[in-house]
């Protein structure tokens, strides 16, 4: 079990490119396809991961890994999800200074951008529909208006992200 947690996890991390927000679907597909844990469970351990200080990706497979086989678990999936991070900036950093200027090389990270945008927004996406976000129960249309006030607050107030988590979290006290 720790050597498919550890290949799981490790081909998560040179496959997904973009950020945590953005690995979080490829990371769903692996943990239910294997069995690890259901969609809502995971859910459940990606609001946790977010609140945690640290990458939400690799705090995400530390309690994917502690979930499914306890400490050796959290241990084997968060080196199997850096370890390619790792590697790949090394590597880079030996032959940045040489390849930076090429213009394939510029071109391929001006292409990888769109795609990271739409992994983040998918992911937002599944999350809401996830969390029932779409359907018309009080409780989503409550969660709707704690969204837009969030949105509302970062954007048009620019208040402090650690502001804004804390005055949703005193909404769903207070709502919920």
């Amino acid at each position: 079990m720790l050597l498919d947690i550890f290949l799981t996890f490790l081909l998560i991390g040179f496959v997904s490119f973009g950020g945590g927000y953005a690995i979080l679907p490829i990371i769903e597909l692996e943990v239910t396809r294997h069995g690890w844990m259901t969609s809502q469970e995971l859910i459940d351990i990606i609001a946790i991961a977010g609140m945690s200080p640290g990458p939400i990706a690799t705090n995400t497979a530390v309690f994917v890994g502690f979930h499914t086989m306890g400490f050796p678990g959290a241990v084997t999936a968060a080196v199997a999800v850096t370890l390619p991070s790792v590697l790949i900036v090394l590597t880079i950093a030996v032959f940045f200074y040489k390849i930076n200027e090429v213009p394939a090389v510029q071109s391929a990270f001006y292409g990888l951008r769109p795609i990271v945008t739409a992994l983040i927004i998918f992911a937002a996406y599944s999350f809401a529909q996830s969390n029932g976000l779409f359907t018309w129960t009080k409780e989503a249309m409550m969660g709707a208006v704690v969204f837009l006030f969030c949105l509302f607050a970062l954007f048009r107030f620019r208040w402090h992200p650690a502001l804004v988590i804390f005055a949703a979290g005193v909404a769903g006290i207070v709502v919920y």
